[in-house]
């Protein structure tokens, strides 16, 4: 086993009340945009609350990479936050670096094994040790449509690709756009994932992007994944290219696009605008079977002193705690990592979101996005998301991308 330099042995104390140290916690994140700093502020709120004080470290973005690099700089100066948001292989890989702090004191005193689903359990744990706290679960495999546009034009959600083919060119012939997206190497990921994902099935997918299997990525079923991105690079409009995702939503919004596909962040744009889902716009789960997530987490540090590992005693405590598991994704679009928190406050998409993940947990095909980072380290899903995104982006046929995709696997492991 590796090295875990502290221990929050505090934990189980500070939860009965005997530890006396005031607990103090300095938190790295980047979360610094509208809908995500109001939902860091509910976690703030709690702390201070609690009888703790925060010390905010916010670094805005990148998609968290400006945070690594400012988290890299205080580990090795010995000077590392008290709690940073990490997700996916990134938390492994600090543990692998003997820098996390070991936080099962208070996982087992809370009972998190009984309440978090085991496939997202299995990310906050470092060999046979908590490491770090679930905020919540994102869906990707979202599809979101503009009610009205799809109405008047006789369409029904997709229940296949071929039947989101059909509705495409059906919307296109009435000048309408039908895919909002915004040319980024995320997005284009993003898309791909839930491509494949409906394509190959979960297992396939679970054998292409977690396993790595080079017969998979080098399929015939592969080969059907890059035809169908082929034929989607044709439904989005030419000023695509930079886009950022929320203007992709806002184009959904206001009726110049029908669908877009995306995480269930970008329910928080339509909630933001006062939009009322079924009504305004629509969800679904991309054509095809399973549940692609993205769990944002805080992982521990090593941190000296009384006060830090009550702070992180606290912390955790809190994060997986029902009020703000509740509170903080009412705010965040996402839905509760505990599957025992009620929804009856949630909206219909999150309760959609949460029956799917329950029954994909029962079902096996629960699976981690490759594209936001929960499935595979960092050189394995660049090397994917390059192919993808060249692909889309050129005259590249399926057979060379699914060869250059297998052979950009292969070199970076």
């Amino acid at each position: 086993m590796k090295k875990i330099l502290t221990t929050v042995s505090a934990g189980a104390l500070f939860i009965a009340g005997a530890v006396h140290a005031e607990p103090q916690a300095e938190v790295l994140h980047w979360w610094t945009s509208g809908g995500e700093a109001k939902s860091v502020a509910v976690l703030q709120q709690e702390f201070a609350d609690n009888g703790g004080t925060w010390t905010d470290m916010p670094v805005a973005g990148g998609g968290g990479d400006a945070a690594m690099q400012a988290l890299r700089a205080r580990v090795l100066a010995g000077n590392a936050p008290t709690a940073v948001q990490l997700k996916g292989p990134a938390i492994q890989e600090w543990y692998e670096e003997g820098v996390l702090a070991d936080i099962s004191a208070v996982a087992e005193a809370q009972g998190w094994a009984d309440v978090l689903p085991a496939s997202i359990a299995g990310h906050m744990k470092c060999e046979d040790i908590w490491c770090a706290a679930p905020v919540n679960v994102h869906r990707v495999d979202w599809i979101w449509a503009n009610a009205d546009v799809l109405e008047s034009n006789g369409i029904a959600m997709p229940t296949s690709w071929d039947e989101f083919n059909a509705a495409a060119e059906k919307l296109q012939a009435a000048g309408i756009i039908p895919l909002a997206h915004g040319g980024q190497a995320w997005q284009d990921a993003t898309v791909f994932e839930a491509v494949a994902l409906g394509i190959l099935g979960a297992d396939g997918y679970r054998k292409a992007f977690v396993d790595l299997d080079m017969d998979t990525l080098k399929s015939d079923d592969m080969v059907a994944v890059f035809d169908q991105m082929r034929t989607m690079r044709g439904f989005v409009d030419p000023n695509f290219p930079g886009r950022d995702w929320n203007l992709a939503t806002a184009m959904v919004m206001n009726g110049e696009a029908a669908f877009q596909i995306m995480g269930d962040w970008a329910k928080g744009e339509f909630l933001a605008a006062g939009k009322a889902p079924g009504e305004d716009f629509l969800c679904a789960s991309t054509p095809g079977e399973g549940f692609l997530y993205n769990v944002d987490s805080f992982a521990m540090f090593e941190v000296a002193g009384a006060d830090k590992q009550a702070g992180q005693a606290l912390l955790a405590e809190l994060i997986v705690g029902k009020n703000f598991q509740k509170v903080f994704n009412l705010n965040k679009g996402s839905i509760p990592a505990r599957t025992d928190v009620s929804l009856a406050d949630f909206d219909s998409c999150a309760a959609l979101s949460s029956d799917e993940m329950a029954a994909s947990n029962s079902g096996g095909s629960l699976l981690p996005s490759y594209a936001h980072g929960m499935a595979l380290r960092g050189a394995q899903s660049g090397a994917i998301t390059d192919v993808v995104t060249s692909h889309f982006n050129s005259d590249m046929s399926s057979q060379e991308a699914v060869e250059q995709l297998a052979a950009a696997v292969a070199n970076s492991l």
